[in-house]
C-alpha cells in the first residue's frame, strides 16, 4: 500500500453532517437488527452503474500539498451530529490519505460482508478447492443484495468471530475485531483497515489469488439497484463503481452506523475509498454525510494543483 497520510481537521477532532437526503429512502426493517446482530435490510436509491475493473496499488509517496488539500477541503464541509473517518486511495496518482478519527470503534455493519467472503474464499485457497454451488449462491446474495441469512450461513462456514480474526491477520487488517456471540454487524473497525481489505481485494497482492479477486470484483459491481448509494456518488458519470455499503440503527441511542467501501473511477483515476460514520440522525442523513464527503476528498485529491 502507498504510504498513508493521516489528516486531523483543524477545527475539531471528527466532523460529521446530519440533513435530508436528496432521494428518498424506503423499506428500511429497522427493528431487532442490533439485538440479531445483523445490519437491517433496506432499498434506498442508485446513483451509477457498476461494472468490474482491476487495479494495482502503488508503493510511491504522496506528492507534496495532497494532505493540506484534501483537510482543508473536508474541513469546510458543515459539521454536526456524530462523526466520520475517510480513506482514500488514489491508484493512479500514487496517493492515500485517511481524514477525520480513524479509532477501531466503528462498527462495519454490513460492509463486513467483504471481509467475510475474502475469508471464504482464503478458506478454499488453503484446502485447494473452489467454493461450491451452494456457498457461491449465498455469496452472491451475500454481497448483491446484503442477504443477512446468508450471511449468517457463511459466518459460520469461516468459523465464526475466530475464523474472521485470523483472515484478517493474513490481509494485513490489524485494527479489525470480529463481533462476537454471532454479531459480525458489530464487527470493529478502522478506515485505514478498509482500505487494506480493498487493497486485497483490488491489488494485485497475496493472499488473494487473482481468481478470487475476480470473484469478489464481480459481485460487488453488482449490487442491486437500491444499494448502490455511497461512495459512488463521487464517481464520474458514466464510469464503473465497485462496492458495498453498511448501515445499523443502535437500539440504546436511536442513532445509525452508515457505511459505505469500493473502488470508483474519477477523470481517469482508479479510486479505492471508504467511509465509516456513526451517531447519525437517520439513515438518510448517513447517507447524504458518506456522499458528502466521499465527493469532497475525491475532488480534493485529484483536482489538486
Amino acid at each position: 500500500m502507498s504510504r498513508i497520510r493521516r489528516l486531523l481537521p483543524s477545527a475539531v477532532a471528527v466532523l460529521a453532517l446530519t440533513g435530508t437526503v436528496s432521494c428518498q429512502v424506503t423499506g428500511v426493517e429497522a427493528a431487532a437488527a442490533e439485538d440479531s446482530g445483523t445490519p437491517p435490510q433496506a432499498s434506498t436509491f442508485s446513483q451509477a452503474e457498476p461494472a468490474a475493473a482491476q487495479s494495482s496499488p502503488s508503493a510511491a509517496p504522496s506528492p507534496m500539498g495532497t494532505d493540506e488539500t484534501v483537510s482543508t477541503a473536508l474541513d469546510a464541509v458543515p459539521g454536526g451530529s456524530g462523526s466520520y473517518t475517510i480513506a482514500v486511495e488514489d491508484l493512479d496518482g500514487r496517493d492515500s490519505v485517511v481524514y477525520g478519527a480513524d479509532a477501531g470503534d466503528y462498527d462495519t455493519a454490513s460492509i463486513v460482508k467483504v471481509d467475510i467472503l475474502a475469508a471464504l474464499l482464503l478458506r478454499a485457497q488453503d484446502r485447494g478447492t473452489s467454493l461450491t454451488a451452494q456457498q457461491k449462491r449465498l455469496a452472491s446474495a451475500m454481497i448483491r443484495s446484503s442477504d443477512n441469512a446468508a450471511t449468517d450461513a457463511l459466518w459460520q462456514t469461516i468459523g465464526g468471530a475466530q475464523g474472521l480474526d485470523a483472515a484478517n491477520e493474513r490481509l494485513g487488517l490489524t485494527a479489525t475485531v470480529a463481533g462476537k456471540a454471532g454479531r459480525w454487524g458489530l464487527t470493529q473497525t478502522t478506515a485505514t483497515d478498509q482500505l487494506l481489505l480493498l487493497e486485497a481485494v483490488f491489488g494485485d497482492k497475496y493472499p488473494l489469488t487473482p481468481a478470487s479477486r475476480a470473484y469478489v470484483q464481480s459481485l460487488m459491481s453488482d449490487v442491486v439497484a437500491g444499494q448502490r448509494w455511497g461512495i459512488s456518488a463521487a464517481a464520474g458519470a458514466g464510469s464503473t463503481v465497485a462496492l458495498k455499503n453498511g448501515w445499523l440503527p443502535r437500539t440504546a441511542t436511536g442513532l445509525w452506523d452508515v457505511n459505505s467501501i469500493g473502488r470508483i473511477h474519477y477523470k481517469g483515476h482508479s479510486l479505492l475509498v471508504a467511509v465509516l460514520s456513526d451517531g447519525q440522525s437517520s439513515q438518510g442523513a448517513g447517507i447524504n454525510l458518506v456522499e458528502q464527503v466521499a465527493t469532497t476528498a475525491v475532488k480534493a485529491l485529484v483536482n489538486r494543483a
